[in-house]
Formats: C-alpha cells, structure tokens, sequence
C-alpha cells in the first residue's frame, strides 16, 4: 500500500443511538468531534478481510454528552446500522489538512531517532503523549527509556522528517 493509500485510524463505531440509524463513536482527535470534520470515512467492519476499507459518506455528526454520534450515508434505521458497532474509522492521507512550518502530526514523528547536541543517539520516538505544560517524546533505545519535553525552540532544536532525526537539547543521563 502506497502511503497515498494509507488509511489513518481515528477512531471507531461503539455503538448505536437512537432508532433512524445514528452511531456512536469513539473519538481518538483532538477534540474529540473532530471526528466530524470529515466529509467521509473509511470503514473497516469487523467482519471484513484485514486491509479491507469502505469508504462511507457522513452525512452529520455532533457531541452528544461524553461521546459523539454520527449518521452515515445510507444507513437510515438502527437495524441497518448495527452492522457497524466495531468498525475502525479513517480517514486517507491526502484528507488531512496541510500544517504550518513546525508544526507536525504526532504519526510522523514516531520512530524518528533523537540525537543530542553531542551527537549522541537517545534512541528513537515510540510514542508521545500530552501533558498540561507541553506533549512528550517517548524515545527508547536498547537499554532504556527517556521522556523528554516537545518544546521546540528549547529542547526539541531540529525536526528533520526526511533524514528521520530529531536533534534535542538533551543530556544523555537523563
């Protein structure tokens, strides 16, 4: 699969509201509606071959209480749309809005590998995280893990997505 056809997992259908076929959705964007922006999804039922995706139409989608809730295209009625409780949702790579100079999808920077001022490689992003102040890089080499703040500008100096390096302001014993 090219990365042009690369589905970008969001999320997925929890459940049902209501009779006239809305979805429950669990949300993994940031707010979570952001679910909602898209004007179609992806849907990977969880009875479909692995890699199998549909694209669906969404024809509304709100908040409702702690969750969001969603009506799909063609599906009017909750027996039609129970077919669908389990499904991931995505969306394809060339529906994400275009970012700003330093500004980077957490994705992209997964497995990037960190090297310091001296040179020294900390190991590579495994994940990130939020914290109130600032997100977090997860980097892990062989032997251990290091958490260090995304505060580019100051710690973080350099991201490089191409050479797939991100240079830190970070002493290698922390």
């Amino acid at each position: 699969m090219s990365d042009k056809d690369e589905k970008i997992v969001l999320g997925k259908i929890s459940g049902l509201h209501g009779v006239k076929g809305w979805v429950k959705v669990f949300s993994n964007t940031d707010p979570r509606e952001g679910i909602t922006k898209y004007g179609s999804w992806f849907l990977q039922l969880p009875n479909a071959n692995a890699g199998q995706w549909r694209e669906i139409k969404l024809e509304a989608g709100r908040p409702q209480a702690k969750t969001v809730i969603a009506k799909l295209e063609g599906y009017d009625d909750r027996d039609e749309s129970m077919q669908l409780v389990g499904a991931l949702i995505a969306i394809s790579q060339d529906q994400l809005k275009p970012l700003s100079q330093d500004e980077y999808y957490w994705r992209d920077l997964i497995g990037l590998r960190v090297v310091n001022q001296q040179d020294v490689e900390l190991g590579v992003v495994d994940s990130l995280f939020e914290t109130g102040a600032n997100d977090v890089l997860v980097v892990k080499d062989e032997t251990q893990e290091r958490l260090i703040p995304w505060t580019l500008g100051h710690v973080v100096l350099e991201v490089d997505i191409e050479q797939g390096v991100i240079s830190v302001d970070w002493d290698e014993d922390f």
